[in-house]
């Protein structure tokens, strides 16, 4: 079983700038981060394949979030720029040990979760 350790969430203001971090404690194939607000579906935000480099990220997003990695820490970062009150939320960090399947940016397709960490943009 893989656990997942989020941290860098917070408050922050429209326009701003805030990072979180994702460690796995074991092997994965993927990982990924998601959000749910209250009243929302879950939605895919970003994800990585580690071993393809391939990189997937939500219209919404795009242009404004990146994914990076560090393969030595297992670590998954996730860099938001230009925050808007609508990216408030649960954010999530997922990951599966499956193999590639070329989905990465569906939430389904993931085995592990993390607790979960609050982003609040105003």
């Amino acid at each position: 079983h893989v656990q997942l350790v989020e941290s860098g969430g917070g408050s922050v203001q429209a326009g701003g700038t805030l990072t979180l971090n994702c460690t796995a404690s074991g092997f994965t194939d993927k990982m990924g981060w998601f959000r749910q607000a209250p009243g929302k579906e879950r939605e895919g935000v970003a994800c990585h394949y580690w071993r393809v480099l391939i990189t997937d990220y939500a219209d919404a997003v795009k242009g404004r979030f990146t994914i990076s990695h560090d393969r030595a820490k297992k670590t998954v970062s996730l860099r938001m720029n230009s925050l808007k009150p609508e990216d408030s939320g649960l954010y999530y960090c997922a990951a599966s040990d499956t193999g590639f399947d070329g989905d990465c940016i569906s939430s389904d397709t993931y085995v592990y979760w993390g607790q979960g960490t609050q982003v609040t943009v105003s």
